[in-house]
């Protein structure tokens, strides 16, 4: 019997490390086009430019909203 053990254990690392890296290689290329499809169907929303008065007024009210409720966990 004439097999070099360590010919063979390098044989068997680079099947293995070669099997991980098309694994790999395949799940980017999936994820990829996964986002790519998920995008083309689900658009994310365009933000409004506008500054409307609508908006502003939300703002003032949550504002105040966080300010009571900052106070009154202060005041026990």
């Amino acid at each position: 019997m004439d097999t070099n053990l360590v010919v063979e254990g390098l044989k068997f690392m680079a099947l293995g490390m070669g099997t991980v890296f098309a694994f790999l290689i395949i799940l980017i290329a999936v994820m990829y086009a996964m986002s790519a499809i998920i995008h083309k169907f689900f658009p994310e929303p365009q933000p409004n430019m506008e500054t409307n008065q609508a908006g502003t007024q939300d703002n003032k009210k949550i504002i105040a909203a966080i300010s009571a409720a900052i106070t009154h966990h202060r005041k026990g």
